[in-house]
């Protein structure tokens, strides 16, 4: 059986990754592929508990920098090995919302941590489990922050962690995600994420069609 392709969605808070990985996930199973969506941390029920505690810790500054990577870590790495490598062997086409880029990024350069021990972490956590593609969705970081500011949430809902973040925080994020794509520029595709949806659900198509001949077929 040939094996499936990893595909990762990466940007801010905000970007609207999670529109996109769903439009495209409908494209692909309307040509009979075999498609798995996923989250990150998250996907396995020790996953989605990390998720929740990386979301919702009573306080923003109450969690270490070196805690929450390593909570990212065993999130990804119980991913890989109970969801993500078994799809990949059966010929799933995996897309996944946040991969090892984002710890790169966060925890790397926006969280400061040392960038050789965030690299070592990162590649002890997913081994050889490695995106051919990564679609970078990239906005301008004070549109991101203002877009989280203004997401929809129940009344008694609090702010996750994230949402904490000073405006400081996003421009580090974009920084770092576009150096990152820079650097990786045949694996990360770097999209204008603040066009129309269906402007930028059209240029992640073309670009997966140009990458990945005969994936729509």
């Amino acid at each position: 059986m040939q094996r499936g392709i990893f595909i990762t969605f990466e940007g801010s808070e905000g970007c609207g990754k999670s529109t996109q990985i769903t439009r495209l996930g409908e494209t692909l199973k309307q040509t009979g592929k075999r498609i798995l969506m996923l989250r990150e941390p998250g996907g396995t029920e020790l996953g989605e508990q990390i998720r929740h505690l990386l979301k919702y810790f009573h306080t923003a500054s109450g969690m270490f920098p070196e805690t929450e990577l390593l909570l990212f870590a065993a999130s990804r790495a119980q991913l890989v090995r109970e969801v993500i490598e078994p799809a990949l062997s059966e010929g799933c086409i995996v897309l996944s919302d946040r991969f090892m880029d984002s710890t790169t990024v966060y925890q790397g350069v926006a969280r400061k941590i040392d960038a050789s021990t965030v690299e070592t972490i990162n590649a002890f956590a997913v081994g050889s489990c490695l995106p051919e593609l990564t679609f970078l969705l990239d906005m301008d970081a004070e549109v991101a922050f203002q877009r989280t500011l203004r997401r929809p949430r129940s009344l008694d809902a609090p702010k996750d962690r994230m949402e904490q973040e000073p405006l400081s925080f996003y421009h580090a994020v974009r920084e770092g995600y576009l150096a990152l794509a820079k650097k990786e520029p045949k694996r990360i595709k770097i999209i204008n994420s603040e066009r129309p949806v269906t402007e930028v659900q059209e240029v992640i198509r073309q670009t997966l069609h140009e990458q990945v001949h005969g994936l729509f077929l």
